[in-house]
């Protein structure tokens, strides 16, 4: 089953100034920040990092998509939140991969509700869409 969009509603743009040790910069100028490795990875530490980055985005994606599914499902999702954890490593193919947990807190619903939205939140997502088969994504819905 394809995800490609049918039509693009936004395409956002950034640019990196120096890879992992230098600046990223959006094209509207919200976004210049300093980037460096994090010291796990033999960096300073001193800036974000592009796994920081994307566990930022993601989780907010998927916050949206909840809020999508628990409309469509007439939930209520107040209080909740999403964390990712987005991890790096040294994969078999010599390069580096990506894994992410996910964890979804939806105080407001029972136990079995709350995993259904989350379940039909990573249908929903275009992050989970675009990692689906490509990288582990672990759900993890907390009481």
């Amino acid at each position: 089953m394809s995800t490609k969009p049918t039509k693009i509603a936004y395409t956002a743009e950034a640019t990196a100034h120096g890879g992992r040790d230098g600046r990223i910069t959006s094209s509207d100028g919200h976004i210049d920040l300093a980037v460096a490795p994090p010291k796990e990875l033999g960096g300073n530490g001193e800036g974000t990092n592009p796994e920081q980055l994307f566990a930022a985005g993601y989780s907010a994606c998927f916050q949206s998509a909840l809020g999508v599914v628990a409309r469509r499902l007439k939930a209520d999702i107040t209080g909740s939140t999403v964390s990712a954890k987005v991890g790096i490593g040294p994969n078999a193919q010599q390069g580096y991969g990506l894994a992410v947990e996910l964890l979804v807190t939806i105080p407001s619903v029972d136990e079995a509700t709350a995993r259904q939205l989350v379940e039909q939140a990573h249908q929903v997502c275009p992050y989970s869409n675009a990692t689906r088969g490509n990288i582990d994504v672990a759900l993890t819905v907390a009481a």
